[in-house]
């Protein structure tokens, strides 16, 4: 997401763009496919920005999210993560997947979206219209299947 654009988006808003505020996307965005709880980005945030508060970044976490610009998955074991919202995900009005290693933790995002045909199966077979969904596939990345054979 280009910081001008951001900007700009808080200003049509009526929010005031702060330097925290900022700051917060630009650490998403410099990790991109990475998947960080608020903690992490927290820390990553008050590396480049030290005064700011753990409270500030919730705060703009949720901003983030009421204006589509982030994305958030839930893991099973309770924790939140975040990462920037892509921007031919928002086109496509459907979130990317994730792969979840049982192992070593890791979580990989995927593109392909195979469930289209399922959704217009549902929609023709009993009028229900699916407007998202979210795929998390568990199992063991490359690195632990070879460590487990």
């Amino acid at each position: 997401m280009n910081q001008e654009n951001f900007k700009d988006q808080l200003k049509e808003k009526g929010l005031k763009v702060t330097s925290q505020r900022v700051a917060v996307l630009e650490v998403l965005d410099l990790n991109r496919g990475k998947h960080l709880t608020t903690e992490e980005l927290y820390e990553l945030v008050k590396a480049m920005s030290p005064d700011i508060g753990l409270a500030t970044v919730y705060r703009t976490v949720q901003l983030l999210l009421d204006m589509n610009l982030i994305d958030r998955i839930t893991l099973d074991d309770g924790s939140i993560r975040y990462e920037i919202a892509e921007e031919k995900d928002k086109l496509s009005g459907h979130h990317h997947h994730h792969l979840i290693c049982l192992d070593c933790g890791d979580i990989v995002s995927f593109a392909d979206d195979l469930l289209e045909n399922l959704e217009d199966n549902i929609r023709k077979t009993t009028g229900f219209e699916v407007v998202d969904h979210e795929v998390k596939l568990y199992g063991y990345c490359r690195a632990c299947s070879e460590k487990h054979l």
